[in-house]
């Protein structure tokens, strides 16, 4: 690792920054043994397709969905004549149905329909989300299982083993790649980010358009998404995830840390893992007890000791990293909702990004204002940005992102680049939601693209304008320091 290091030092002194450098700069980054899989990179370029009928042909992973009964997949959200928001349910009145999932993902050649799946499992499904359940195409939650009802864990488009996933379906994002290109950026940052995958569906015989197949965060096999483990003998915890937003149904789930300081700011924080089978009362008091002292040390006098102080709690780098690609993106539902903090088996605290769908300036009620820092005041920042030291750590690292991977050229040829991959698929999912570009989501109306060519032009804009106010006042965030770096 040392010997590229030095190459890329020697390179940087001879040659002017280009994109070809920025491909290959996530090596460095993160010293992974393995680089960020990015599917448009990666993938074999497939002869093009050659049927005169209407065949569903696709260089992207084909899945096919077909739910017991061919009955809708409950989960989207309704209003009742006296404005009660509800649910929808199966006939019998369960929240998740069960289906048949298969997977057609060929290296080399076009996948069909009629090609002999990769993966094939039986699966429940249901409608994922929170505003978006109101959309008109659906995002959903899928768990694979066994014939016998057991966990199914299975390498879904070439992702790590597991039978946990997330199948986003874009529509608020029109340019349909907001997700796709932030969470391959957060990766290339952080140590770890959700893996992401391209894909056609085709739900209950019925073509549904192009998807993005994501992991769920969870804990995985070692290596895998998240290290973190239970010993089932005693059910003793050695590493756990949580999720600040709206809370769990499931009240065990659900913390109440002794300090309260989420709920202060408008959230709830619930446990993702351990999950229900594993989580005991004396689980659930050993994980508030342990996440209280590190939120009682940031929140109190001395939370910048060195010794004792929040640092001894918090991987510096994963804050850092999660803050920049959160406001590069101006995603502010980050320390809101959607927010994944765990800690790992024998570490310390790091966070984990999530959800992209309202970020680049994608907010249903109002436009974003791209001239403005807001994570700073929020939870758990509020308090670590009082630290002059963390400030020049997320200056410092800025500035090193603007030259590889929030260098403009960078991003605009990472759009370039993805678009040129979806190719057809694109047109086939505008064929089949033919009303999305007057289908009005964002306000005020006039913020809402008129056709596919409108809606990237916009994100290219985001970015450039994003970029510029950054690179002019990514010093301004010293104001929020106690003591000035230096001060006596």
């Amino acid at each position: 690792m040392k010997k590229f290091r030095v190459l890329t030092i020697v390179l940087a002194g001879v040659l002017a920054l280009s994109v070809v450098l920025c491909v290959f700069m996530p090596d460095l980054e993160k010293g992974n043994a393995e680089p960020r899989y990015h599917q448009h990179l990666r993938a074999q370029e497939k002869p093009a397709c050659e049927h005169t009928d209407d065949t569903l042909c696709s260089h992207l992973p084909l899945i096919t969905i077909d739910t017991d009964g061919g009955e809708a997949i409950p989960g989207v959200s309704y209003y009742d004549a006296e404005g009660n928001l509800h649910h929808t349910v199966t006939a019998t009145g369960a929240s998740i149905i069960g289906c048949d999932v298969a997977v057609m993902d060929s290296e080399r050649t076009n996948n069909h329909l009629t090609d002999t799946p990769d993966i094939s499992s039986r699966a429940e499904i249901r409608v994922r989300g929170n505003s978006s359940r109101h959309f008109i195409k659906h995002s959903y939650a899928i768990n694979l299982l066994k014939a016998d009802g057991t966990n199914n864990k299975q390498p879904v488009m070439g992702m790590d083993k597991h039978h946990e996933w997330v199948m986003h379906g874009p529509i608020l994002d029109k340019t349909l790649i907001r997700n796709y290109l932030c969470y391959n950026l957060a990766g290339e940052l952080m140590e770890y980010a959700p893996n992401v995958r391209f894909c056609e569906a085709v739900i209950n015989g019925s073509y549904s358009g192009l998807y993005v197949m994501v992991e769920s965060i969870t804990a995985g096999d070692v290596d895998t998404r998240l290290n973190l483990s239970i010993d089932k003998k005693d059910n003793t915890f050695t590493g756990y995830c949580l999720r600040l937003d709206r809370g769990s149904d499931t009240d065990i789930k659900n913390l109440n840390t002794f300090s309260m300081y989420s709920k202060f700011h408008g959230g709830i924080i619930d446990t993702i893992y351990p999950g229900l089978s594993n989580l005991t009362e004396k689980l659930k008091r050993d994980i508030t007890l342990d996440f209280s002292q590190f939120e009682r040390t940031l929140y109190s006098y001395d939370y910048n000791n060195k010794t004792h102080g929040y640092t001894s709690y918090i991987d510096v780098d994963s804050f850092v990293n999660y803050f920049l690609v959160n406001e590069f993106t101006s995603n502010y539902d980050a320390g809101a909702y959607s927010t994944y903090i765990y800690k790992e088996t024998g570490g310390k605290y790091k966070l984990c990004v999530w959800d992209f769908n309202n970020a680049c300036d994608n907010y249903q009620e109002m436009a974003t204002d791209l001239r403005t820092f807001q994570l700073q005041n929020g939870l758990w920042f509020e308090m670590i940005f009082k630290d002059s030291a963390f400030i020049e750590q997320v200056i410092a690292r800025y500035t090193e992102l603007r030259q590889t991977f929030f260098n403009a050229s960078y991003i605009d040829g990472y759009i370039t680049d993805v678009i040129a991959y979806l190719g057809s698929a694109i047109d086939r999912n505008y064929e089949r939601w033919s009303t999305a570009f007057i289908y009005d989501l964002l306000m005020p109306i006039e913020r809402n693209p008129r056709s596919y060519e409108e809606a990237v032009q916009d994100l290219r804009d985001f970015f450039a304008e994003r970029g510029k106010f950054m690179d002019e006042n990514i010093y301004a965030l010293r104001q929020y320091a106690d003591v000035p770096l230096g001060a006596k």
